[in-house]
């Protein structure tokens, strides 16, 4: 069962989105995150069970699924495998699990980002963004090409090969969320935004995650209600 997170409102307005399938078999969590991304300008599509999300999946074709991780039947595992191998449709995690082993059986099934709970909206947001751009990426420039890894490696990230021979920075979940921020409120493409989170971290002296944790910090303080 997932552990409840909370739903702040944040400033990303409605401008338009994609289609997502969310499963998640806490209710209120997935109300909670479909009202949210509903606001955020995506059409959601969800699924409180394995089963019903893979079904779901083959009839509407999503841009992209966020998945719990741990579900009665069918887990976030069993369908990101059958949407990767089956359908071609990316997905990401959000779970409350962080451990070594769920961690590497996420980067095993190639996730484009994978975020623990218990987070608000302000943080998926973004995050469900980059990701998003990033699965239609995949989609329009690799042709049924399988998705790589992203979001589940240590602070500052490094990089791996897509199907295409491009290099996809992998990274964690701080930098993730504030390179969708970024995205959203520059307008700018993913390796735009991430080349000016570097350039500022660079201009502060710090680290990549430094920054980025610095930049997500003051985005929550903005959301604390008055």
């Amino acid at each position: 069962m997932s552990t409840p997170f909370v739903a702040a409102p944040g400033p990303f307005a409605a401008s338009g989105g994609g289609r997502l399938l969310v499963v998640d078999d806490d209710r209120l969590v997935l109300a909670t995150l479909v009202q949210g991304l509903e606001d955020a300008g995506f059409e959601v599509i969800d699924a409180d069970n394995g089963d019903d999300a893979i079904l779901l999946a083959r009839q509407h074709r999503p841009d992209l699924a966020l998945l719990d991780i741990r579900m009665d039947g069918l887990s976030g595992f069993d369908v990101a495998a059958y949407l990767r191998e089956h359908l071609r449709i990316p997905f990401m995690f959000l779970s409350a699990f962080s451990d070594a082993a769920t961690l590497a059986q996420i980067k095993e099934l190639g996730a484009l980002a994978s975020l623990v709970k218990p987070l608000d909206m302000a943080q998926i947001v973004p995050a469900v963004r980059a990701a998003h751009v990033q699965a239609l990426s995949l989609r329009d420039g690799v042709a049924g090409a399988a998705p790589a890894a992203a979001g589940v490696e240590p602070a500052g990230g490094s990089a791996r090969a897509t199907p295409a021979g491009a290099e996809v920075p992998v990274l964690e979940q701080t930098v993730a969320i504030a390179l969708g921020i970024v995205m959203h409120r520059y307008s700018l493409k993913r390796a735009a935004a991430l080349a000016r989170l570097e350039q500022v971290a660079a201009g502060e002296g710090r680290s990549l995650h430094a920054s980025c944790s610095a930049l997500v910090a003051a985005l929550e303080q903005l959301n604390l209600p008055g």
